[in-house]
């Protein structure tokens, strides 16, 4: 009971700043996050929400502070009882052509175009984004302070750890249905034994060393 309680009271103060924009007269609130922006491999995908005035979705919060688990249970419940929610991805060409903030930038805008409903307000994770055509209020680790940002980033990362995940068998050997792409030392050492595949983000440092050793190491072969 107590539990309950306490899990109530953390969701009502995360509604605050939702609850303040209502009271100024702002209806469709959005709330907008990304995942996978630190990932070596793979896109960066964005996610946004608008829920109801009235919801509760108990156990909501970061996604980076829940499961797996926790998170795939979360992602049906909010998508089953949002009044509106998209996805915008930018892939890896994307990524390395134009950079990682500005690739993070253009999947929000896609994700921003691709929802029915119009938002009059949007919430944002992080920065301002400029080019979204809506009112906005960028707030620093909004994912763990606003229900909307945070069912945000719920989405965006479940939809990418799946995809991830579905990418890992044409790619043996990388790991990515564990990693989903992220730095850690399996990844590593998948990347000095099998070389840079075609979707890792080539400019990123950790790659693109490993990239330039093995161009360095084909023309001494050569020489």
């Amino acid at each position: 009971m107590k539990d309950n309680i306490k899990e109530k009271e953390h969701f009502r103060n995360m509604c605050f700043y939702e609850d303040e924009f209502r009271r100024q007269g702002y209806k469709i609130i959005a709330g907008i996050d990304e995942a996978g922006r630190g990932s070596w491999a793979g896109p960066v995908v964005a996610g946004l929400v608008i829920l109801p005035e009235d919801v509760f979705i108990e156990g909501l919060d970061d996604s980076k502070k829940l499961t797996a688990k926790k998170r795939e249970e979360l992602y049906e419940e909010i998508i089953k009882k949002a009044l509106d929610f998209s996805l915008g991805i930018s892939h890896v060409n994307i990524i390395d052509s134009r950079n990682i903030l500005r690739a993070t930038y253009i999947a929000m805008e896609k994700a921003v175009k691709s929802v029915k409903l119009c938002p009059d307000m949007i919430l944002i994770d992080g920065r301002p984004v400029s080019d979204l055509g809506f009112p906005q209020l960028s707030i620093i680790k909004g994912d763990s302070k606003s229900i909307s940002i945070a069912a945000a980033s719920i989405i965006a990362k479940v939809t990418r750890d799946r995809y991830m995940k579905e990418l890992a068998p044409f790619y043996p050997g990388y790991g990515f249905e564990k990693h989903k792409g992220y730095g850690t030392g399996h990844h590593r050492r998948a990347l000095q034994t099998y070389g840079v595949s075609a979707i890792h983000r080539k400019s990123f440092k950790p790659v693109r060393d490993i990239l330039r050793k093995a161009i360095s190491n084909q023309q001494l072969a050569f020489s």
